[in-house]
């Protein structure tokens, strides 16, 4: 129990460092750790004319690849499915162009460091 509320509170401080990290580029915060029944989207903001879906991912080191490369193809879809809910629940940003984007944050020399992918994965044609 005790680990998990340490990694709760871990996550929390990662979210808020890639949230101020993308802040300090212009991205507005439109929502934080929106829900659906297919998952959850970390952080949704606006980056000029376009509506920014955002993951982040924290690695200690890169021994075994960075954050980004753990976003798979099933993470993609639900991450997918979820915005396609916050797009049918907020119709203001429906016409908004989107994109999908990771933040992988890793440890270095005890500071934390962003990395961040823009158009990290896309929606494919049918």
């Amino acid at each position: 129990m005790l680990k998990t509320i340490l990694t709760r509170d871990l996550g929390k401080k990662i979210e808020r460092f890639a949230l101020n990290f993308l802040k300090n580029h212009k991205l507005q915060l439109i929502e934080s750790n929106y829900h659906s029944r297919y998952g959850e989207i970390d952080l949704i903001m606006l980056h000029q004319d376009c509506l920014v879906f955002i993951e982040v991912r924290y690695r200690k080191d890169l021994r075994f690849g960075s954050g980004a490369e753990t976003v798979d193809y099933n993470k993609q879809q639900k991450i997918i499915k979820t915005a396609q809910v916050f797009l049918q629940n907020m119709k203001k940003y429906q016409q908004l162009n989107c994109r999908f984007d990771v933040v992988s944050v890793t440890l270095d020399n005890n500071n934390l460091q962003a990395n961040w992918l823009k158009d990290a994965f896309q929606v494919s044609a049918w």
